[in-house]
């Protein structure tokens, strides 16, 4: 048993703050309980009372003679520390604080909402709250958030908004046929924690799927670690807001720059499993299905339609959703031609062209067909079915009833899904042609949304995938490696927090990464024109190697396609000069610099990506994978998973970018070779979190080719003071900075 059990399902409720006033929350939580028929004892508490709706009142939590569960408290936030102690004397299991003027309200806030929770700790009661706008289990009659005409059923819901909670009540209500197990308000998290309460819907009977609203969460990485192992049981939806944030912005790295709250969001919870709503009003569609319905073994769907027009837009709409048409085997086309007209299409997507306006019985003819074939592993339904009665003649609605039961026997038979998008499915419970409403209480999902339903379709076809997706086992966390040590030890002496390039190749290879390019540091012209002697004369590149210029580019500290040695040369103090232009103008001072790093010239034809590491504030490391260049932060075409990566994870982030046939090769180009990237990709992540201490990592432009990779720019910044300022030993001097320019 979870140990949240007896606050869901309390035995007993004590409602602190209690009144007699009807306006007031201490009155409305009685009056619902005794409406809804909670079972256990209900304790009004208020020392100014005596009587609330028939009960007794009693003037403090000592004086009431039973043990208590749970107490709803409705009083100010400045007496919550002093209600707790109560509550831990009394060995209160757990507490809702409803009170705002926590830690959301400022500093005094936050130094109460503390007091409280110390308090807590101390008498061993967990708090949900404060600032919630509370909870209820439909299974247990306890409802002390005041929703009215609330259907049992198996659907949780976490939210972090009073009002997206009711919006979604409101819905199932509508619905008719939507049953929700618990709602918890989670406000402010200041004990219980999303993780928490997702572990325990993992653990509660009642509940089959998950909905949870979230705008923030104190412990993303908790939050991720259970929602690995909750969506592999149970479904969960994620509406995540601030989808239009411009993230925090960072002068350090590109990826930092992209690192905005949402894209991380989407990344790292559809890696662990989450089925992610992107619009409000799917939500519970998405949850009502995933409750029904089995997961899709693929993506392979058939489509069955009785006219052209809903065909043609649900083949685009599988197709926009990354959903498959299923090719249909030769004996079941040769079955649907032979009880369909000639001019029906027999093809997926199949169109009956008329065949079932007189007899609607026809549609569980062909679903039978459709749902044996073995290459199929779903089925949408579309257009008129339950409308049939509506729109041509009464008479055939009792044909239409018995199509509803022919189809839903058929999907307990063949355990696929099956779903139904109806021109009258829009229509409230009590309005909805008698067809629609007997195949939903079958247990089959009936939408007037086309797109809906296939978004439903692509949701159940993604908790397969979940279900199927291989735990993390742990054993691949790549020791500490004593090179990158001592480039730590380097960093710390010399007061640093950015890595030179030279030392953070040096890191990846020892991380396993391919760096099999040549480089030598220079640190005066002659060393430059004697590497490119070494590199045999070949085109180089070269560019500074300074922890004070982070961005070479922008200060003109890089120069590209030197074929000789005067053009080598020159670069050399070119690059040095400029860097000491840009540190003087940006701040104001000279720039330590190690000497220049002098490589070869990549080969012309690789597709630039960018991948890079950022430690993000709620989920902690997270890798970023997408296309590369100058152009980055405008395509912004780039995906994040969460830190440690497995295989798989890093496939799917290459086909995740919005642009990842690019990787396949167009217009007559070789694919890349994206096992060399995967492999890159798993050395940044072995090495990222074998050393905690890197904040930032950035490798832009990676070249990726038909055969290989090829790191043009990598840099490592560590935590503490990133800002570009160096403060080592300077080797260049203001003389020499005179003398070079």
């Amino acid at each position: 048993m979870h140990a949240l059990h007896h606050i869901f399902y309390p035995g007993s409720i004590a409602i602190i703050g209690a009144s007699r006033d009807p306006g007031k929350r201490g009155f409305r939580s009685i009056q619902k309980l005794l409406e809804d028929g909670f079972k256990g004892a209900i304790y009004p508490v208020n020392p100014r009372e005596t009587e609330i709706l028939g009960l007794p009142v009693f003037a403090s939590l000592a004086d009431i003679p039973g043990s208590v569960d749970l107490a709803l408290i409705c009083t100010p936030a400045k007496m919550l520390p002093g209600i707790i102690a109560q509550c831990g004397v009394k060995n209160v299991r757990g507490a809702v604080v409803l009170a705002g003027g926590f830690a959301e309200a400022g500093a005094a806030g936050e130094l109460l909402q503390q007091q409280m929770v110390e308090e807590a700790v101390r008498q061993n009661v967990r708090i949900i709250g404060p600032n919630t706008s509370g909870i209820f289990n439909t299974h247990a009659a306890c409802n002390i958030v005041g929703f009215s005409h609330l259907k049992t059923g198996g659907i949780g819901l976490l939210s972090q908004s009073g009002n997206m909670a009711l919006s979604l009540v409101t819905e199932a209500q509508a619905n008719g046929h939507v049953g929700l197990s618990t709602y918890v308000g989670i406000g402010n998290e200041a004990d219980i924690r999303f993780h928490e309460y997702l572990e325990y819907f993992r653990e509660d009977p009642n509940t089959s799927t998950v909905i949870a609203y979230v705008e923030g969460m104190k412990d993303g990485q908790r939050f991720l670690e259970a929602l690995r192992r909750v969506a592999r049981a149970k479904p969960v939806v994620i509406y995540k807001s601030g989808r239009t944030s411009a993230g925090r912005s960072s002068a350090q790295s590109h990826t930092g720059a992209l690192a905005g709250d949402y894209a991380v969001s989407e990344g790292v919870l559809k890696q662990a499993g989450a089925i992610l709503a992107r619009k409000s009003d799917e939500i519970l569609s998405l949850a009502e299905a995933l409750s029904l319905l089995e997961p899709i073994a693929s993506r392979r769907i058939a489509v069955l339609a009785d006219g052209g027009g809903h065909a043609t837009i649900a083949a685009d709409s599988l197709t926009e959703h990354g959903l498959k048409l299923a090719s249909l085997s030769d004996s079941a086309r040769n079955a649907l031609a032979a009880i369909l007209p000639a001019s029906a299409v027999v093809a997926n997507p199949v169109d009956v062209a008329g065949g079932t306006d007189s007899n609607p019985a026809v549609f569980a003819d062909c679903a039978r067909i459709l749902l044996a074939d073995p290459g199929v592993d779903a089925l949408l339904v579309t257009g008129l079915f339950g409308g049939y009665g509506v729109r041509f003649s009464q008479a055939l609605t009792l044909i239409e009833m018995e199509t509803s039961e022919r189809i839903a026997i058929l999907h307990r038979e063949y355990r696929k899904p099956v779903l139904v998008h109806s021109l009258y499915g829009g229509l409230y419970a009590d309005l909805r042609p008698r067809p629609l409403a007997l195949i939903r209480e079958r247990g089959i999902p009936v939408y007037d949304s086309l797109e809906r339903a296939v978004r439903c379709l692509q949701a159940l076809a993604e908790f397969g995938e979940a279900r199927r997706r291989p735990m993390w086992s742990g054993n691949d966390l790549a020791a500490r490696s004593e090179g990158f040590e001592k480039v730590l030890a380097t960093c710390r002496r010399e007061g640093r927090s950015v890595v030179l390039e030279h030392e953070s190749r040096q890191a990846l290879e020892e991380a396993g990464v391919e760096m099999s390019v040549p480089y030598f540091v220079a640190a005066n012209t002659d060393e430059a024109v004697a590497a490119f002697k070494t590199l045999g004369g070949a085109p180089v590149a070269m560019k500074i190697v300074s922890a004070d210029v982070i961005h070479k580019t922008d200060a003109g500290a890089v120069k590209l396609n030197l074929i000789d040695e005067a053009s080598v040369s020159g670069a050399f103090a070119e690059i040095v000069a400029n860097a000491q232009r840009y540190c003087l103008l940006q701040c104001g001072r000279l720039p330590d610099i190690a000497g220049v790093l002098v490589s070869p010239m990549a080969p012309k034809g690789g597709i630039e990506v960018i991948i890079g590491v950022v430690r993000d504030p709620s989920y902690g490391p997270v890798l970023m994978f997408g296309l590369g260049g100058v152009l980055v932060e405008v395509l912004r075409d780039v995906v994040f998973r969460s830190l440690p990566l497995m295989e798989t994870d890093a496939y799917s982030m290459l086909e995740d970018i919005r642009a990842s046939r690019i990787l396949d090769g167009v217009r007559g180009a070789l694919p890349i070779d994206k096992d060399a990237l995967v492999r890159l990709i798993l050395g940044i992540s072995s090495l990222c979190t074998a050393f905690p201490e890197i904040a930032e990592l950035d490798l832009n432009p990676v070249l990726a080719y038909p055969n290989g990779v090829r790191i043009l720019d990598a840099r490592i910044l560590l935590d503490g003071d990133a800002s570009g300022v160096g403060i080592g030993d300077r080797r260049m001097r203001e003389e020499e900075y005179v003398a070079t320019t």
